[in-house]
């Protein structure tokens, strides 16, 4: 059976029974049919969710397709439980951009789902409308102040930032021309749409502590500049009320289930390479309050989501994951030892052999935030017996903590064994992660410690505008935020085709981005596009739907 198949062959409890599992009233549950909820903040203890036991789920350098760090989530989460453990997976909304791209969804896989996979997967609850709509009020806010002649604020437009977004890849979208029809259009100007994952929005949600929090960081989005040269923040067009109230419903976590009959919230979904890569403060803290141990993810591999997650998430929250489980595949590592994207179902453990730097290098790097790190082997069909012996003992003869997980075939029954190192790691962790740099240190060095400790670069290059940026980020006085780096997730550098454990590499930012609501800045390493397009072939092709309303080719 396919993903869809599987899911659909579990019938969901209702979502009240899921919430009295983890001590939530009926009457608390704010319901979106029968299997969602939405959950109110009040639920939040920040004492208990100090005491809990954060698990994060990252990943080696991923193949195109991913590597199943959600499905492991899911699994390692519904394993916590059958060993008794009071466990909550927390994880990011899918993004219909990938569901309908290359990547499919980010529900899971196999036996190890969220459930009902299909509304998570395409609208949801609406938060990534909520999203672009608030992002898109900012947008219209700022173009009728520059047409205005009456309240005009004297804004720049060559110096407009802020882009609009849409929840779809869309490349012809990337860059536009606004403002076109004479007097009755307003005042053309260049722009474009990012991804709504990728908006600072999105960024926002995921960063803030409360809803007046959220309304404080939308009013210190930095837009662009007048033309006296003073920057102009979305506080100045009065925009913090009207966006923040198109979220007040976006700002509570969801509520559903796993095909295991345990809890999941699901919150956020900014990407990795463009972002933080990680659900919301929000969610995580619920869940913490809620529960023993909550199993959660960042995206990509170790060197994007977990460096985003301890560096930006964990210091900015309060909090310090317990354990990191480092998801490696097989045939990850045969892509990482050479073999190509359609040769990696054939069994070659000459090739592994050679993609095992890729792991250790991941391993040396999440060891500098001293937090303890368990392997998790997600086992596929096409792996051999041969390679998989040979991945743990690898990690074996490492002194490195490994355990097959096999969620996708067996849901948390095979995740069990997964289950009991994670604890036995959670134990002996006594102290708080050590961050890779201190926000007292300029943002140029920022880049270097995390170019240098987590990718293993030889040395950063600035170009001429990357440079004059930096001088008008320590003026505006953003120099004290944590850096959010964009780069691609193909390569532990910032160039795709250096796979495996490159070396002697330097890494190059071409350019900045400020996000002040967020409270972080981006420097961006290479051709990062903020606005993905369609594949050859998009998964949309395959999905349709019946006359009685059934789902297929939904993955």
């Amino acid at each position: 059976m396919n993903d869809l198949q599987i899911a659909n062959s579990v019938a969901p409890l209702p979502i009240q029974q899921i919430a009295e599992k983890i001590g939530i009233d009926t009457e608390k549950l704010e319901f979106y049919g029968k299997y969602k909820a939405k959950l109110p903040l009040d639920l939040i203890n920040e004492e208990k969710a100090r005491q809990s036991n954060l698990i994060l789920v990252t990943a080696i350098t991923p193949t195109p397709a991913g590597e199943g760090k959600t499905t492991v989530t899911i699994g390692l989460n519904d394993g916590l439980n059958r060993l008794g453990k009071a466990s909550i997976a927390v994880i990011r909304e899918p993004s219909l951009g990938p569901v309908f791209g290359i990547k499919g969804g980010a529900a899971g896989g196999g036996w190890s789902q969220v459930i009902p996979m299909e509304d998570i997967n395409l609208h949801f609850t609406g938060d990534f409308h909520a999203i672009e709509k608030a992002n898109n009020l900012l947008s219209a806010l700022i173009d009728n102040n520059i047409q205005s002649k009456t309240r005009n604020l004297g804004i720049d437009p060559r110096t407009v930032l802020w882009k609009r977004a849409m929840d779809m890849n869309d490349r012809a979208l990337r860059t536009t021309v606004v403002g076109l029809g004479g007097k009755n259009g307003g005042i053309p100007r260049e722009t474009g749409f990012n991804i709504t994952a990728a908006s600072e929005v999105m960024a926002i949600l995921c960063m803030s502590k409360d809803l007046e929090d959220l309304k404080e960081r939308f009013a210190r989005i930095y837009i662009g500049d007048r033309f006296d040269g003073s920057p102009v923040l979305a506080g100045d067009l009065n925009a913090q009320g009207a966006m923040a109230t198109l979220m007040k419903e976006a700002i509570k976590p969801n509520l559903v289930q796993t095909l295991g009959h345990h809890s999941a919230i699901i919150h956020g979904g900014p990407f990795a390479n463009i972002a933080q890569g990680t659900n919301s403060i929000l969610a995580t803290k619920m869940g913490l309050s809620l529960g023993d141990y909550v199993v959660t993810e960042a995206g990509f591999g170790s060197d994007l989501g977990a460096e985003k997650f301890f560096n930006i998430k964990s210091r900015s929250a309060g909090l310090s994951p317990k354990a990191v489980v480092l998801v490696a595949t097989i045939r990850a590592l045969k892509y990482h030892g050479g073999k190509s994207l359609k040769e990696l179902t054939q069994p070659d453990v000459a090739a592994l052999e050679k993609g095992l730097p890729n792991l250790q290098h991941h391993l040396n790097s999440l060891s500098s935030f001293g937090v303890p790190v368990v392997v998790a082997v997600n086992v596929f069909s096409s792996d051999s017996e041969e390679e998989r012996k040979l991945i743990v003992d690898y990690c074996q003869n490492q002194g490195v903590s490994v355990a097959l997980s096999e969620g996708w075939a067996k849901g948390g029954e095979g995740c069990e064994s997964l289950g009991s190192l994670v604890i036995q790691a959670a134990e002996k962790c006594e102290k708080s992660f050590t961050p890779t740099y201190q926000l007292e240190d300029s943002v140029e060095e920022k880049i270097k410690k995390v170019a240098h400790t987590i990718y293993g670069a030889s040395g950063v290059e600035f170009s001429s505008i990357a440079k004059s940026q930096l001088k008008k980020i320590e003026k505006l006085g953003y120099g004290q935020f944590p850096i959010c780096m964009a780069k691609t997730q193909k390569s532990i550098s910032d160039q795709e085709k250096l796979i495996g454990r490159p070396t002697g590499f330097t890494i190059t930012i071409r350019e900045f981005e400020i996000a002040a609501g967020a409270e972080f800045i981006i420097p961006i390493a290479g051709e990062i596009l903020r606005m993905p397009g369609l594949p050859e072939v998009p998964a949309a092709e395959s999905v349709d739907i019946s006359a009685d309303g059934q789902i297929s080719g939904l993955f």
